[in-house]
């Protein structure tokens, strides 16, 4: 990779004009979100800032730009450096007469899907129809309480080995339609999107960038947010009406049972803000923070760190009180839960879910050979494919998007 030195950059001088690639701009409270969404790059920017994007774009040269915002706010601005800032963002496609290379723009998931085509997904009736159908499933519950699915209706064979496999072909094609709720909702938006796996603490998941919903509608904001939790709603209300129309205790039943139970068990994990889930965006949105996890990181390093310091060592300064009041709050009550969140989860990891995955493994290594049979072998296969084949790509995955990050940097 080459590096671009001080001699290579296009000098910027007072008479100099740059050309803006095409950005989108809304107005965000007291800021104002500025974006390409080709790269999914965006940034806030005061409402001078945002003037000047608007100057600039207009083909005024950087001293004309400083006289026009001194002349409206009274305030001096240093527009040389701006310019940089934003070819450094990607916004700008020419300064002067020499172009500014560009960054190839990250691959969007299903690119033949056009907004057009899913703009139903944004419908104003949509949430309402979702909600018909999960009030409906509620009546149905209340008259028939036997339906609620529990940890048995997940044993729908007395073959583990076909439990396990069903269980998990299920599990990742409810997955996937998850977070294709989210994808398609996103790009009605005009939004792209990108679909992926990841990682959440010690959780495998499969995370959806809808970078540049930012530029979008509040209620196109939330709507994208919730589609997938809307998502699983909707199909657990409709296994729950469709459930009374079977006998029980038949292979049907108990199918759609451990489909309903499957359908409801992502839920409670929306709940773990911390991990940066579909409610924390939800939360993130009405809080009016700009990075929820972030600053509540940088928040929790700081009291940690104040904690356990040296008192020769010189203190480290807030880094909340940077933030206007309304986030400064919101940000160190999130950074309780995050840290809160984060040593349960790890305990839990380390107490029940590691040990029971070991043993689940070493069991399963000891039931393969000669001696065990078929159905002795095929389950002990069984364990080791999807068991073991989760905790790998979970180590796959983790490592790669490490070394994205670090790439990055």
């Amino acid at each position: 990779m080459t590096e671009t030195t001080a001699e290579d950059r296009p000098r910027i001088e007072p008479s100099t004009r740059v050309q803006l690639h095409d950005l989108a701009v809304r107005r965000d409270r007291h800021e104002w979100i500025v974006g390409r969404m080709a790269t999914r790059t965006f940034v806030a920017l005061p409402a001078a800032g945002a003037r000047a994007v608007e100057l600039l774009g207009e083909g005024l040269s950087v001293a004309r730009t400083e006289e026009r915002l001194r002349e409206e706010t009274g305030e001096e601005f240093e527009i040389t450096d701006f310019v940089r800032d934003l070819a450094a963002l990607g916004f700008v496609a020419r300064i002067g007469d020499c172009p500014v290379p560009d960054t190839e723009p990250p691959r969007a998931t299903l690119p033949w899907l056009r907004p057009h085509q899913v703009r139903l997904a944004l419908h104003p009736a949509l949430p309402v129809l979702v909600t018909v159908l999960l009030a409906a499933a509620v009546v149905v519950l209340f008259r028939r309480p036997d339906l609620l699915p529990g940890y048995r209706d997940l044993l729908w064979s007395p073959h583990g080995s076909l439990v396990l496999l069903t269980g998990a072909a299920a599990g990742w094609t409810l997955l996937l339609a998850h977070e294709l709720a989210h994808l398609v909702t996103a790009r009605a938006a005009g939004v792209p999107g990108r679909m992926r796996l990841g990682t959440r603490l010690q959780f495998l998941v499969m995370q959806t960038d809808i970078s540049g919903i930012e530029l979008a509608p509040r209620r196109h904001r939330l709507t994208a947010y919730l589609s997938g939790i809307a998502l699983n709603l909707s199909v657990a209300s409709a296994l729950i009406l469709t459930l009374p129309l079977t006998d029980t205790g038949t292979t049907t039943h108990r199918l759609l049972a451990a489909a309903l139970l499957l359908a409801l068990m992502p839920l409670p994990f929306q709940c773990m803000v911390f991990t940066r889930t579909d409610l924390y965006f939800v939360l993130q949105e009405l809080t009016g923070c700009r990075d929820l996890y972030g600053d509540g990181l940088a928040y929790a390093r700081y009291v940690f760190r104040r904690a356990v310091r040296s008192p020769r060592r010189a203190e480290a300064p807030d880094p909340s009180t940077r933030l206007p009041p309304h986030e400064r709050r919101a940000v160190r009550l999130y950074s309780v839960v995050l840290v809160v969140g984060t040593a349960t989860c790890l305990a839990f990891m380390a107490a029940v879910t590691l040990p029971v995955d070991i043993a689940l493994l070493v069991r399963a290594v000891r039931g393969l050979g000669p001696g065990h049979g078929l159905a002795g072998n095929a389950d002990s296969a069984a364990v080791l494919i999807v068991l073991g084949g989760i905790n790998v790509l979970w180590l796959l995955t983790w490592w790669r998007n490490r070394r994205s990050r670090r790439a990055a940097v």
